[in-house]
């Protein structure tokens, strides 16, 4: 039986923690664990075959750190090969009854992508492919991609997986108490942009016990028509002074998680701390549970890289970013600025907008580099789904690649050209597709005309295994200037598609008015209609006083706004202005939003009246203070903070460059030393702390990762540094955090020592000797402007 065969009937046990029992087992600090593979072969066949022997149906091979960020290409392949090799050995010796599978292990690849870090997209999908290619050649029978804490590395790792093989693939996600991904992504987003990509199954492992987990467990099951994949941590780590150990026994993890199963769970193992006896007392557990039917929740929804939007009700697709009409983008377009669209991004998302479509279909510029360019940036700078509006093959592949979560396709139509080009990138990149009711014959006259070529695509779509749900049809609006019965068609044709193809719909609202005067009238009185018979997706002016009126008052009268908030809200607005030029951002808002151009020209403009001392003090670090504060309070998430610090980075090179012409000096807080601690070679939270920490005026001294005891001592002493920040992100490498604390206590009594990391907690920092816990990078930052201030 294969491993898709038997997902679909049975309840699948995974296998437990691997990285932790080679520590346990002599691994030393700091050395990658897969080279064991080769050097320590039989170790790793024994604790495979335990697995096995415990009732394990997946393995998982020793190669999550495996990738040629760490290995040169002929040790990657040895290590690969080698632990797949290692798993087969153990298959073979295992006497377990049970269906047996080698699944590849694949982790993260230790950075962050574009825009927030320093690795491309297409980098990282060369990365995760290198590793796939060699495990598929060696063997593994299915891929497991676990413990991503991004949405857009996932995706580059989907994608590196469907473009080598065909193996069955699993993705897990490491999600916080907050029931979110380091990089903001909800249980829905992920769920929705990974069942676009049509993973096998999906889920999370490590960071949380399964009482911490249950809680983002229960949101995956509730929403996900995809098997859904449960390997939490042996409860929360606990430094008993000498080593990291874990607060579940066997017993009690297997209870916890067996009860995941009993709501849905049909993949379920252990993570960072279980050993064999863990997953022999969970499949004593499971053993009587029967494997519950996986259900098609037929959700309907798009996302961003933050949360999903449902189009079960109606929403609004902001119209602004598109040249058709609109002088000034064309412009914006032809010289490549894209400020423009990001000013215009920002006001729709804040006056309601929902979705964004965006459209840079012009004939003098290169569309699919333009559209590739305009989709980045935008999601760089705001946190809603787009529509990627094109009918241009190629840049719409393009788009639909670099986009991160799952995006409106606007559109499809009943042309077989059409549906040959755009059907296959919704299959294989996920999306829900907008299908235009019209074909070689043009736009039917009749509504039953434009219902007959709905049906023929939506028929078509099934063929390349794209759901009803994936489909939102648009019957076309005409304006009635020309044709007396345009809007009563397309209203008919909504409602017949509503009612008997029971799939959703979209309009682009305004062409209704085109040649007549005062158009927001008539556009709002057409909207009005149109949301009546069906409409769900209002491609719209969010600016238009009138369709927000129209929008707000049917929410109330439908049931769609609890107690009316959103009408009262709208309501008690004193002004509703509809702008017809941009103003220019002010140097404090650009940094709040992230938007490096307007930060560099807001900050030149600034320095016709202020100094640099007054432009730090009064607008850059008020900014990043707002910022931070939202991060705080869960308004805005990680990508919001390092988008912000790119911004204020702007302005800094402008300050710089001004200082260096004039020779005024720049005055700097205190020195930061900051490094990673021996053995653990991951610095991510190091670099976000380190990055913010310099906008606010702090000279950092980074001494990287993997770094002794003595050598972050010295560098203190040497710098005479107030502040030292420590990070450690493996539970075995807290030894090590631990060790360079006593030292530092003992040698650098003068110095604050700061230490973070996801093993750590509060309790941990205080046993150390530690100063202070710092939960996250903007912790830090307070922490360290108070002793700053204290000096």
């Amino acid at each position: 039986m294969n491993f898709r065969e038997f997902l679909q009937k049975n309840t699948v046990l995974l296998d437990g923690g691997t990285g932790t029992l080679l520590q346990e087992l002599g691994l030393p600090l700091g050395q990658l664990p897969e080279r064991w593979n080769l050097t320590h072969a039989q170790t790793l066949v024994d604790i495979h075959k335990a697995y096995f022997d415990a009732g394990s149906n997946v393995v998982c091979t020793n190669t999550f750190g495996a990738n040629a960020l760490k290995f040169s290409e002929k040790e990657l392949e040895e290590v690969i090969r080698a632990g797949v090799e290692n798993a087969k050995k153990a298959k073979e010796l295992s006497r377990g009854e049970q269906e047996k599978f080698i699944a590849l292990d694949i982790g993260p690849l230790g950075k962050l992508l574009k825009p927030y870090g320093d690795l491309a997209f297409e980098d990282a999908v060369a990365l995760f492919k290198k590793t796939v290619k060699i495990g598929v050649e060696s063997g593994a029978e299915l891929i497991l991609v676990e413990t991503l804490g991004d949405s857009y590395e996932a995706k580059a790792a989907v994608l590196a997986v469907k473009e080598t093989c065909d193996l069955p693939l699993l993705v897990s996600c490491v999600y916080g108490e907050d029931k979110k991904l380091m990089t903001g992504a909800s249980p829905m987003a992920m769920t929705a942009m990974l069942e676009g990509l049509g993973v096998d199954a999906l889920g999370a492992n490590c960071s949380l016990g399964p009482n911490q987990l249950a809680p983002t467990v229960e949101e995956l099951l509730a929403c996900s028509s995809t098997p859904v994949l449960v390997k939490p941590n042996a409860g929360l780590p606990v430094f008993d002074g000498e080593k990291t150990v874990y607060d579940i026994t066997a017993e009690a993890f297997a209870k916890q998680v067996a009860e995941f199963v009993k709501k849905g769970a049909r993949l379920v193992g252990g993570c960072c701390g279980t050993t064999p006896a863990y997953i022999r007392a969970l499949k004593k557990e499971i053993v009587d549970i029967g494997a519950s039917k996986i259900a098609q929740k037929k959700i309907s929804w798009v996302c961003s890289y933050t949360h999903a939007v449902e189009l079960n009700k109606p929403i609004l697709i902001g119209e602004r970013i598109n040249p058709t009409g609109k002088k000034r983008f064309k412009q914006a377009l032809m010289d490549g600025e894209l400020d423009y669209a990001l000013g215009e991004a920002i006001a729709q998302k804040n006056k309601g907008a929902h979705i964004l479509d965006v459209n840079v279909g012009l004939p003098d510029i290169d569309e699919a580099e333009t559209l590739e360019k305009y989709i980045q940036a935008i999601q760089a700078t705001v946190d809603l789904p787009l529509q990627i509006d094109t009918s241009n093959p190629v840049a719409l592949e393009k788009a639909m690649r670099v986009y991160n979560g799952k995006p409106l396709v606007n559109s499809v139509n009943g042309k077989k050209e059409s549906m040959e080009s755009v059907f296959p990138l919704v299959k294989k990149y996920g999306g829900v597709v907008v299908a235009l009711t019209l074909d070689e014959n043009g736009i039917p006259q009749t509504a039953q005309g434009r219902l007959e070529i709905a049906k023929k695509i939506i028929h078509k779509a099934q063929e390349y295994g794209i759901a009803k749900k994936d489909i939102l049809v648009d019957t076309l609006t005409l304006s009635v200037a020309t044709d007396k019965n345009a809007a009563k068609t397309t209203l008919e044709a909504l409602r017949l598609v509503k009612e008997e193809l029971g799939v959703g719909t979209v309009l682009g609202v305004s062409n209704v008015s085109f040649g007549l005067p005062a158009r927001d009238m008539i556009n709002a009185s057409f909207f009005s209609l149109a949301l009546e018979n069906g409409l769900v997706g209002a491609i719209i002016n969010p600016f238009s006083a009138e369709m927000q009126k129209t929008y707000k008052c049917y929410l109330a009268l439908k049931g769609f706004d609890e107690n009316c908030e959103k009408y009262i809200a709208f309501a008690s607005e004193s002004v509703e202005i509809k702008p017809t030029l941009q103003e220019k951002s002010t140097l404090k808002q650009a940094i709040c939003e992230g938007r490096k151009e307007s930060a560099a020209s807001a900050c030149q403009a600034l320095l016709r009246d202020k100094s640099p001392v007054q432009i730090i003090n009064e607008e850059i670090v008020p900014a990043l203070d707002s910022v931070g504060k939202a991060y705080e309070e869960k308004r805005a998430y990680l990508p919001n903070l390092l988008m912000s610090a790119e911004a204020a980075k702007a302005a800094f090179t402008v300050l710089k460059e001004y200082i260096a012409k004039t020779g005024e000096k720049q005055a700097k807080k205190c020195k930061f030393v900051i490094a990673t601690v021996k053995g653990d070679i991951h610095d991510i939270g190091k670099n976000i702390v380190k990055s913010l920490l310099e906008n606010y005026g702090f000279e950092v001294i980074d001494l990287g990762k993997d770094v002794d005891e003595e050598t972050i001592v010295s560098a203190v002493i040497k710098h005479q540094a107030p502040l030292v920040g420590l990070s450690a992100l493996m539970t075995t490498t807290v030894a090590s955090m631990d060790k360079t604390v006593q030292l530092l206590k003992q040698k650098t009594p003068f110095c604050k020592i700061c230490v973070g990391g996801a093993v750590l907690s509060e309790s941990y920092a205080q046993k150390m000797g530690a100063d202070f816990y710092g939960k996250d990078a903007m912790e830090t930052v307070r922490y360290a402007e108070k002793i700053y201030n204290n000096l």
